[in-house]
């Protein structure tokens, strides 16, 4: 894996994302079952709009995808990868 400057900045970038207590919510929600917008907005209690603001971000880092069955479109966690992280995050601070 490159180190250099541009590949740094890219992950710090990244790792923004993990910055966001309502994106964490999010992720930590689909970790259990997949769900749609209504859904996620009716049980975090954040607007519908806010969610689709902050699922739009997850998606331009392939943390999430979605699937449109009928209606719906729902959300899930794009792969083990992103399990791991949160994983990991929760592990590391449970040791502190």
């Amino acid at each position: 894996m490159k180190k250099d400057k541009e590949s740094i900045s890219k992950l710090s970038e990244f790792y923004k994302v993990f910055g966001d207590t309502t994106r964490l919510h999010i992720l930590y929600t689909l970790l259990q079952k997949e769900m749609c917008v209504g859904d996620l907005s009716k049980l975090l209690n954040i607007s519908q709009s806010a969610i689709s603001h902050q699922l739009k971000i997850l998606r331009l880092y392939s943390l999430v995808r979605y699937e449109k069955k009928g209606q719906c479109v729902f959300y899930s966690i794009t792969d083990e990868h992103v399990k791991k992280i949160l994983e990991d995050g929760f592990l590391h601070m449970s040791e502190l």
